[in-house]
């Protein structure tokens, strides 16, 4: 009989190993014993057989207990009890990364501050200006300015007005002389404000009026003795209900949009216009008849010098409903959103004292065909803004491009 114990030993990180050991010696000792008390037995008295059985039983019993010792002692032999291997601790040592010293960038120079050499103002010519006259005109009033301020200014000619509303967005001018709508536009998208409006014939506003021929039954509005209107605009634009107008051109404050936004403003709905490209134009169809029945002008169209020659009588066969306030500004000079504060006051005073010298008054007329210059807010503009926004019209379409 052979017996055969197993221990489990646990080691560190819950990994596990097994130890198999032999005991031969406690099995031959049961064996032996077993082997005794059987024998024991058979050679037993009849009449002591219980006696014999007994002793056998305590016999064999006594030859387990022994047995069973040995076991254990021979499995606290081998294994030396049950142990549990624990790891050695490991010690980390930090390995420090190696540092790198930056290598120093070269630095740009700052940028030059606006006005100063290098970095000149940018004065904006008018589109237009293709006379070699008029762009002297233009460098001499840039002079003017670099004279009185300080700072180089120079004179550039833009392409249109769009792609000068343009550049006093993205910087590339600074100062600009802008009619109403480029104006409106310019502010509207934050690129330009205000600071003079331009002076022409002693006004700095103008007005646009509602014309017809004398015979075509409408109600006049407007005493030409007195120089004003005798009604209210809804009451005097009313009787243009589902009539036909002649406009001058869709791109004309006075010949178009003032007048169109005030019909747009009370709700008074006519026929298809007939656009006519020009104020004495719509003189002229009014005055013929049979074109449209009624139209609007500058004031006032009727005495421009062509239409005085062809006819003669036209103040006397067209006459003036109703005219409107005025309320069209005159061309602007405008600076540049990006223009500092203190250089708008500097700037300003310049064109205050280009203005009342001869050279100053030369370059303004040339350039610019303005007669002298008047200091403006931005609401000067609120008035026309209200019958443009009657109109619904996109601003972008009423500049040229």
């Amino acid at each position: 009989m052979m017996f055969f114990i197993t221990t489990i030993a646990p080691e560190a990180g819950s990994s596990v190993h097994f130890n198999t050991i032999g005991l031969p010696l406690s099995g031959i000792i049961y064996g032996v014993c077993e082997r005794s008390a059987t024998n024991l037995e058979r050679i037993s008295h009849p009449h002591k057989e219980n006696t014999v059985r007994s002793f056998s039983r305590e016999f064999l019993r006594a030859c387990l207990i022994v047995a069973a010792g040995l076991m254990v002692a021979a499995c606290q032999g081998a294994t030396g009890g049950l142990t549990t291997a624990t790891a050695a601790p490991r010690t980390m040592t930090p390995t420090a990364l190696p540092t790198s010293t930056p290598t120093p960038r070269p630095t740009s120079p700052p940028p030059l501050p606006l006005g100063a050499p290098g970095n000149p103002l940018i004065l904006a010519l008018p589109p237009e200006t293709v006379l070699d006259e008029e762009i002297a005109g233009g460098e001499s009033l840039a002079g003017q300015l670099s004279e009185f301020t300080g700072y180089e200014v120079v004179a550039v000619v833009p392409d249109s007005y769009a792609d000068l509303v343009e550049d006093l967005g993205r910087g590339n001018a600074h100062i600009a002389v802008l009619p109403p709508f480029a104006y409106l536009l310019a502010h509207q998208q934050g690129y330009a404000d205000v600071a003079f409006l331009s002076v022409r014939l002693g006004a700095t506003r103008y007005a646009s009026q509602f014309v017809a021929h004398r015979d075509s039954g409408f109600a006049v509005y407007f005493d030409p003795e007195r120089d004003e209107n005798t009604a209210d605009a809804e009451t005097a634009l009313s009787q243009f209900e589902g009539k036909k107008p002649c406009w001058s051109d869709t791109s004309s404050p006075s010949g178009y949009v003032v007048p169109a936004g005030y019909l747009a403003y009370y709700d008074i709905k006519t026929r298809p216009a007939a656009i006519l490209q020009g104020h004495p134009t719509v003189i002229r169809a009014l005055y013929a008849k049979g074109i449209c029945d009624f139209g609007a002008t500058f004031v006032d169209a009727r005495t421009f010098p062509s239409l005085q020659q062809d006819y003669p009588d036209a103040l006397e066969k067209v006459v003036v409903i109703w005219r409107t306030p005025a309320i069209i500004p005159y061309d602007a000079v405008v600076y540049a959103s990006t223009v500092p504060e203190e250089m708008r006051r500097e700037l300003s005073h310049a064109f205050v004292r280009v203005g009342i010298t001869e050279e100053g008054k030369a370059s303004l007329r040339l350039v610019y065909r303005i007669e002298g210059l008047e200091e403006a807010d931005d609401d000067v503009y609120d008035a026309l803004r209200t019958y443009v926004e009657a109109l619904n019209i996109d601003l972008s379409t009423l500049i040229d491009r």
